[in-house]
């Protein structure tokens, strides 16, 4: 068997233009694809065989440049210079070809071998615009592969490629000696000489990059020199005179220079014969549609429009699939109480896990419908025109422009996550602007949330609850706009910076493209219920179980039932049972059931907690239910449904006792039984409930919007900021959740009731 090749390729790219999409063809990954800057803010791997040959993909940040200026760009430069990859790929969006070659430019400087795909080749022959890739390959002295990243065209003739520049490794590193005019270029010839000299990390970094970024003031490289005292100064002392000398001459500065003198190198290299119109240049379907689509008024109308209908086909289309799946986890607790004989077995099985695990997944119809919808408008291109859309808004608050992006990861259209949309404020340059975005973007709705919300909205508001959606959503960008520009007029103060941004063309999603993203985050929410929730689950109903009540109040329950139980069985056997008597036996003994039930559950040690923070929940209208499902909240906001579940189920909540029973049973046995199955879904239990007035349910419906991230997005927003950060913030909005939680229920009392 012949020796297998490996090959190690980092897969680069701006945003927007299809390099993740080319990743998942060559991979066959499911990496998450969207259609606006920043999605991709970690390091993701993958691999491809072809022959004898194992190739070993790196997907790189989407990232405009290779500058410093972002976490993005300095994890991306760092792979290519310090893991040194066989090959770089650089994907292309061939319709923005001057903005694209950018990226190239810089990474021929660096002299890694280096394949350039030319992506959604189709759209710009739609425009009557030809490319001709081989001149451009010849022109870069690169290899130029055509590509249409979402029809996996052009993915074996980059593995071709990479392949080829494995056989001829010493043939294939690429060379450019840009001109950067005369002030720069004597300048750059003495410092690249001065580095040879003085191997001033030239194991590191080419000695003719280096100057590069000593002019473009690169922090890190600088930084790094540091170690080299003497060489770092010298080379400062030549870009002082330089910037001394363009400040005078030119009124300017080195990187501007720079940056001037590379579009100069690419336009030139596009007049050379690379860009053809075989007719009249024609506006894009895409900008056409963007004169409605962005517009200043109709813009926000069209957004607000396609928020509800997507609410609305998810309750409407959903409701028949998660009826099935309550039904079936009906009968699953049927089938458990019926058949296990252990009593706290069956507790487990049917109230912890079953009526736990099962009121969140139950939702799984949902969560798919809404998840397909969001999938399919970020394919499509819509997102970044909410973005664009937003920036001037977000710059009243504080905000910069790209904080547009981590709110809609996080859930500002419902259903992300908060912990992407943290990560993804790497792409902000501010410190400042950064910390207000990852304080606030927690806010959003997020998957677990809408999972939360869809079964109160059903349950409190079935005829209006796609209104409520609706509102719970503008009410989350509404409460993270006002907590920034608090931020930002206080403890956060700043200058906004600049947000610059590329609308991608619309690009029909493709079903398969549509199935395999909707799929991926489904079975992350699956996934998350059958570990994260399971494992919650079991110990809230630990906590709701234990201890269990003192033998003495068992026993007088256990004397209750029997002396109740007697004198029906006497009845009977005098024949003088009449149906209001029946009717009446039944209510008692349903009665003493619940009372037990909710008696013992408020013994244990969750009931203690939520009876103990009732003394605070009071008066933002939550029962002690709710203060026990709130607590298992911080882990996961799922979880809040489970719990819920879980102590209804536990306490047997019925408040429709009072009312006697249509259907008379015949037996006492029959009477005994109706007692332990009358537990009704979760819904029905909290419309039942008394507690939940109007004022307290938008009370709790804020409360979880704002009370606190998850753990998960607690250590993340850590990582990104600090500790002191994640905890203040946290501790910050649990407080101001409950203070506006009080003031809506107080006042909502004193109006409704």
């Amino acid at each position: 068997m012949p020796k297998q090749n490996k090959i190690t390729v980092a897969l680069a790219g701006q945003p927007n233009c299809g390099k993740s999409t080319m990743f998942n063809a060559l991979t066959g990954s499911t990496a998450r694809v969207g259609n606006y800057p920043g999605i991709t803010v970690e390091r993701m791997e993958g691999y491809c065989k072809k022959d004898n040959y194992k190739i070993k993909f790196i997907d790189l940040p989407g990232t405009y440049s290779l500058t410093s200026y972002s976490v993005e760009e300095v994890v991306a430069r760092d792979v290519i210079l310090n893991e040194k990859p066989d090959a770089v790929v650089c994907m292309l969006d061939s319709s923005a070809l001057e903005r694209s070659l950018y990226l190239v430019i810089q990474l021929i400087e660096i002299g890694t071998p280096l394949i350039v795909g030319l992506n959604m080749m189709d759209e710009i022959k739609r425009k009557g615009i030809q490319l001709n890739s081989s001149k451009l390959s010849k022109l870069l002295g690169v290899p130029v592969v055509e590509c249409v990243a979402r029809r996996n065209i052009g993915k074996l003739e980059i593995v071709n490629e990479i392949i080829n520049i494995s056989k001829n490794k010493d043939a294939t590193k690429p060379e450019l000696n840009i001109s950067y005019s005369s002030d720069l270029d004597s300048a750059l010839d003495k410092m690249e000489a001065l580095i040879v000299k003085n191997n001033f990390l030239t194991d590191i970094f080419p000695p003719r990059w280096l100057p590069i970024k000593y002019m473009e003031q690169d922090a890190e490289i600088i930084e790094k020199g540091r170690k080299q005292k003497t060489t770092s100064d010298e080379l400062k002392k030549i870009v002082s005179k330089v910037e001394e000398h363009t400040e005078k001459t030119l009124n300017t500065y080195p990187e501007a220079i720079i940056a001037d003198y590379r579009y100069g190198y690419i336009r030139s290299l596009l007049k050379e014969g690379v860009i053809e119109r075989t007719q009249e240049f024609r506006r894009s379907f895409s900008e056409k549609v963007d004169k409605i689509i962005t517009q200043r008024l109709l813009g926000p109308i069209i957004m607000v429009g396609i928020l509800y209908a997507l609410f609305w086909l998810t309750f409407v289309v959903g409701a028949y699939p998660q009826g099935w799946l309550q039904d079936g986890f009906n009968l699953l607790g049927n089938f458990g109480n019926t058949y296990i004989q252990n009593e706290f077995l069956r507790s487990l099985v049917v109230s912890g896990i079953i009526d736990g695990v099962g009121a969140v997944l139950s939702f799984a119809p949902l969560i798919l419908i809404m998840f397909a919808m969001l999938c399919y408008l970020e394919d499509l291109g819509y997102m970044a025109r909410v973005a664009y859309m937003l920036d001037k808004l977000f710059k009243m608050f504080g905000l910069h422009g790209a904080s547009v992006m981590p709110f809609i990861v996080s859930g500002g259209i419902p259903g992300g996550c908060a912990v992407p949309g943290v990560m993804a404020t790497r792409t902000l340059k501010s410190p400042k602007e950064r910390l207000a975005t990852i304080l606030t973007a927690p806010f959003m709705v997020c998957g677990a949330k809408t999972t939360v919300y869809l079964m109160f909205a059903d349950a409190f508001f079935k005829n209006q609850a796609t209104l409520v959606m609706l509102a719970l959503t503008l009410a989350s960008w509404f409460f993270a706009l006002i907590v920034a520009v608090v931020l930002r007029s206080t403890i956060i103060k700043g200058e906004p910076t600049p947000f610059i941004m590329e609308l991608p063309p619309y690009r029909l999603p493709t079903l398969y493209g549509v199935i395999t993203h909707t799929w991926d985050r489904v079975w992350q929410f699956v996934k998350k219920a059958g570990t994260v929730i399971f494992a919650v689950a079991i110990v809230m109903w630990i906590l709701m179980t234990f201890p269990q009540l003192p033998t003495h109040q068992k026993q007088e329950f256990n004397i209750q039932k029997e002396t109740l139980k007697s004198q029906y069985a006497l009845h009977v056997a005098k024949s003088s049972l009449s149906a209001s008597k029946i009717q009446s036996y039944q209510f008692k003994l349903q009665s003493l059931h619940n009372l037990e039930e909710q008696t013992a559950l408020k013994y244990s040690i969750g009931g203690r907690l939520g009876v103990w923070f009732e003394h605070i929940s009071k008066y933002a209208g939550f029962p002690w239910q709710a203060n026990i499902a709130l607590i298992g909240g911080f882990a996961a906001k799922e979880v809040i449904l489970s719990t819920l579940s879980t102590a209804y189920s536990l306490g047997d909540f019925n408040p429709d006792a009072t009312a006697p029973p249509e259907q008379v049973n015949k037996t006492s046995n029959k009477l005994i039984a109706s007692a332990h199955s009358s537990s009704s879904s979760l819904e029905q239990s909290l419309r039942n409930d008394p507690s939940w007035t109007t004022p307290a349910i938008i009370s709790l419906f804020l409360f979880i919007l704002l009370y606190a991230p998850c753990m998960v997005t607690v250590v993340t927003m850590a990582k990104e900021a600090t500790w002191k950060w994640a905890i203040g913030g946290t501790i910050g909005s649990l407080i101001f959740a409950y203070i506006l939680s009080v003031i809506v229920f107080q006042v909502g009392t004193r109006i409704f009731m």
